[in-house]
């Protein structure tokens, strides 16, 4: 049933989609341009508001669960498991107070409405896969920035996409890169659900009626800890919520 509902709802679902970031791509090209990264920063929260909640025309229930006062005065490493395409725009809503920033490939810097810009301007780290000396050089000076503004990243150790929502193991590279940029973050796991379910089917059609969840699991103090510790930890956190 949810299959055949989003053979219907899919169309409509596409058309918000696509049209919020047609819509916000120059929007964001003329905040930045006039006003700086605050105001930029502000159209592209506003952008993942209307991504994230395109949703609804699938059927799809959004719900995001943090039961911690996490620091805005300090820099965080977010740590989740990874589903969809669909899990990025929620974090950038859900995290905005924490100026969530991300790894990115290089080339989707280019050619994509609104999302290349924001990574072109956002200040992420938009990296080489295949070349390592520049990847671990944007990853730290991302670290830096961290450092500077008290901004977040949120890393997604498995390294790519879990298509059937089965976590793979942990990478620890990433945490330990940013950490030896910024010691003093906060590591902040994120568990992620029913993402993959959307794309089950591939892109069409998407499916309906799926409950798609976010939460906040308990913050890692990476104080006496090597990164790959810390790493196993949010990896065990996140498959104990996922029954994994």
């Amino acid at each position: 049933m949810s299959k055949f509902f989003g053979y219907i709802l899919t169309p409509i679902f596409y058309i918000s989609f696509g049209l919020s970031l047609l819509i916000f791509h120059p929007i964001q090209w003329v905040s930045y341009k006039l006003f700086g990264y605050k105001a930029h920063k502000l159209s592209v929260d506003a952008l993942n508001f209307f991504l994230t909640y395109s949703q609804f025309f699938l059927a799809n229930s959004v719900s995001f669960k943090n039961n911690f006062d996490l620091p805005t005065d300090r820099p965080i490493i977010f740590a989740s498991n990874h589903q969809s395409l669909y899990d990025i725009p929620s974090l950038i809503w859900f995290l905005r107070k924490h100026h969530a920033k991300f790894i990115s490939k290089i080339e989707l810097t280019k050619g994509i409405p609104s999302i290349s810009i924001n990574l072109r301007l956002g200040g992420g780290a938009n990296i080489d896969r295949k070349d390592n000396k520049q990847a671990i050089s944007e990853i730290i000076k991302l670290g830096r920035r961290m450092k500077e503004n008290n901004w977040s990243t949120v890393i997604f150790p498995e390294g790519t996409r879990a298509k059937d929502g089965k976590i793979k193991t942990f990478q620890f590279g990433g945490v330990a890169t940013l950490l030896k940029a910024v010691p003093n973050a906060l590591v902040v796991p994120i568990a992620i659900e029913n993402s993959w379910k959307i794309v089950r089917y591939g892109l069409f059609p998407l499916t309906t009626g799926n409950a798609l969840k976010w939460t906040v699991l308990t913050p890692i103090e990476p104080e006496g800890k090597t990164a790959n510790d810390i790493t196993l930890e949010a990896e065990t956190a996140i498959r104990k919520v996922l029954g994994q």
